[in-house]
C-alpha cells in the first residue's frame, strides 16, 4: 500500500509513562526492551508500532486488557501525547500541529464512539446527534437537518426528542455513533463500542455497522478484544501484546498463518469456516442467472444455509472491486475437512 492510498501512517510511535520520558526513550537507542524502561523507572504502553491504515478500510485493533490498544487509538489521535515517532494523516505529521490545529482537525476529520455512550443527559437524541455541529458553529437549521438525516441513518427516526433516559443502552449507542458521524469525518476511531452491550444487541449493532460501511465508505480503526467482532467486521487486524504489535494481517492470515504462538494461541479456537471469505475460495468468472448471491465479505459459515438448501455453487459478488465468480461446495468441503482456503 503506498502512502497515497493510506489515510493514517503510524511510524515508530512510543508512549512510554515516567518522568523524562522522551529522554531516556531517546537515550536508550532505537530498540530498548522491558528490562532497560523498567530499570529507568518507565512504563512502556506502546512499543515501536508501524501501522498504516488504507483509505476506506476497517482496520481492526485487538488484544488481551492491558495489551495497548487504547492507549494507542489514543496516541493516533493525539489524546494522549506519543513519546516518540510519527503518526501522518492525509500525508500531514499530527504530531507538528498545534493544540488548536488538533482541536479543529477532530472537530472536522475525526468521529470518535467510546464504550461508555457518554450522551448529555439533559438533551434530546436530536439536541445530542447536533451537539458537535453546534460547537463548530454550524447553524441551527443545517444542523438539525444533518442530525436527522444521521438518527435515521442508524434506524431511530421518531425518537428525536426522546432523552437518553428513554433509550435502551443499544439505542444510546445508536445515539452515540450519529453523534460521531454528524460531523462527517474522514477518519473513524471506535474503542470497544459495543462491549457493554447485549450479546443480541451486540450482534444487532454489528450488523447495522457492517451496513452503514457499505453505504459510508469511512476509514475505521475500530477496537475489540473479542476475535469474532474482528473477523466479522476487520478488512485487517493488528494483534497487541504487551504494547506491540505481534502480527498485522486479514483474519484469513491471522487464522492460517499465525507468525507467533501468541497468535496461535489467540486464534486457535476460531474455526476456518468462520474466518475464510467467500472472495478468498471464489473462482472469478461471470455470475450465471439463478444462483444465490452473497457478498464476497461473506464468510464460509455464512454461504451454509445455500449450500443446504441444495445449491451446488453460489455467486460471490466483491462490491469494493466489482469482481464476481462462483464457490462451490467441493471447495467449502475441503476447507471444512481441514484442506485448507
Amino acid at each position: 500500500m503506498t502512502s497515497t492510498e493510506a489515510t493514517l501512517i503510524c511510524r515508530n510511535v512510543w508512549k512510554v509513562f515516567g518522568t523524562h520520558a522522551a529522554e531516556h526513550l531517546a537515550a536508550l537507542g532505537p530498540a530498548p526492551d522491558a528490562g532497560q524502561l523498567q530499570a529507568k523507572g518507565l512504563v512502556p504502553a506502546v512499543r515501536a508500532v508501524d501501522l498504516t491504515v488504507g483509505r476506506g478500510e476497517i482496520f481492526v485493533i485487538m488484544g488481551l486488557s492491558g495489551s495497548g490498544k487504547s492507549t494507542l487509538v489514543r496516541c493516533l489521535s493525539r489524546l494522549i501525547e506519543p513519546t516518540a515517532g510519527e503518526i501522518l494523516f492525509n500525508g500531514r505529521n499530527l504530531l507538528a500541529a498545534t493544540d488548536a490545529e488538533m482541536t479543529q482537525i477532530r472537530r472536522h476529520k475525526m468521529g470518535m464512539v467510546f464504550q461508555h455512550f457518554a450522551l448529555l443527559p439533559h438533551l434530546t437524541v436530536l439536541d445530542n446527534v447536533a451537539f458537535p455541529l453546534e460547537v463548530q458553529g454550524v447553524e441551527r437549521a443545517r444542523r438539525e437537518a444533518r442530525a436527522r438525516e444521521m438518527i435515521a441513518l442508524v434506524g431511530l427516526a421518531g425518537r428525536e426528542s426522546a432523552y437518553p433516559r428513554q433509550l435502551s443502552g443499544g439505542q444510546q449507542q445508536r445515539v452515540g455513533i450519529a453523534r460521531s458521524l454528524a460531523g462527517e469525518p474522514e477518519l473513524w476511531f471506535l474503542d470497544e463500542p459495543f462491549s457493554a452491550l447485549d450479546p443480541l444487541i451486540r450482534r444487532e449493532l454489528q450488523d447495522e455497522f457492517i451496513r452503514l460501511q457499505s453505504r459510508l465508505h469511512k476509514t475505521i480503526v475500530f477496537i475489540t478484544h473479542d476475535f469474532d467482532e474482528a473477523i466479522r467486521l476487520a478488512d485487517r487486524i493488528a494483534i497487541m501484546k504487551d504494547g506491540a504489535v505481534v502480527q498485522c494481517g486479514s483474519p484469513e492470515e491471522l487464522v492460517l498463518n499465525p507468525a507467533t504462538e501468541y497468535v496461535r494461541e489467540f486464534t486457535r479456537a476460531v474455526p476456518q469456516a468462520k474466518v475464510v471469505r467467500l472472495g478468498s475460495l471464489m473462482e472469478p468468472g461471470a455470475l450465471p442467472d439463478g444462483l444465490p448471491r452473497l457478498s464476497a465479505r461473506s464468510t464460509v459459515a455464512e454461504a451454509g444455509p445455500a449450500f443446504l438448501s441444495g445449491a451446488d455453487r453460489i455467486g460471490v459478488e466483491d462490491a469494493a472491486t466489482g469482481r464476481t465468480g462462483t464457490v462451490g461446495r467441493d471447495e467449502v468441503i475441503r476447507l471444512l475437512l481441514g484442506g485448507g482456503a
